[in-house]
């Protein structure tokens, strides 16, 4: 039975740095699952490797064609951002295993679509003032700084993954990531005991 391991934590907790080692592991073989977004595309990213990147007229069609599994708005500074999963043929859960980048509401609605038994939660989080550094940082970086989306992003996750939010999803483990080879090792670990428990199923 295949699994999909959804990867969470606030922004700048170093999820996508995480995620992008474990997918390269050949050992777990994990296979992406890329979702859709219709906000800009970020200096570094590629179409098609962190999200496919759409606009408002092809989500109206994959909504009205029953495709979007599951989906989240957020009114950002720049307007209307759409974040969504599309059942577009890609997924193949009886002889693959999935990695994919979401939010705690994405794993909630990735469970209530395939199974509690399929999706697993991968939980990693920072302290808040080193998160706010590296958030920061990553900003300055950009040709075009969006320092308010910044923010905005920074005190929404606070809600977002509120305690309270994190024991009705029914989350038991985190992975504290303040050293990101250990951090990477106990995930990978982690991730291979519920591949091969699944394997034995």
């Amino acid at each position: 039975m295949g699994k999909i391991i959804c990867f969470m934590g606030k922004s700048s907790t170093g999820k996508d740095t995480v995620f992008k080692r474990l997918m390269m592991d050949k050992e777990l073989g994990l296979c992406t699952l890329v979702p859709y977004t219709t906000r800009p595309i970020r200096d570094g990213e590629k179409n098609g490797v962190e999200y496919f990147f759409t606009n408002e007229e092809e989500y109206r069609k994959f909504r009205e064609a029953g495709k979007i599994i599951e989906e989240r708005v957020y009114d950002t500074y720049y307007g209307l951002w759409k974040y969504f999963m599309v059942d577009d043929g890609r997924i193949d859960l009886n002889h693959k295993n999935y990695g994919i980048i979401g939010t705690l509401e994405a794993y909630n609605n990735l469970r209530s679509f395939f199974g509690k038994e399929r999706v697993v939660p991968v939980l990693i989080e920072v302290d808040d003032g080193l998160r706010l550094q590296r958030a920061l940082d990553r900003e300055k970086a950009q040709d075009f700084p969006k320092y308010e989306e910044m923010c905005r992003r920074y005190l929404a996750d606070c809600g977002d993954f509120s305690e309270e939010k994190v024991a009705a999803a029914e989350i038991g483990i985190r992975f504290l990531n303040e050293d990101l080879e250990k951090c990477i090792e106990e995930i990978k670990h982690y991730i291979a005991a519920l591949l091969r428990e699944g394997n034995t199923r």
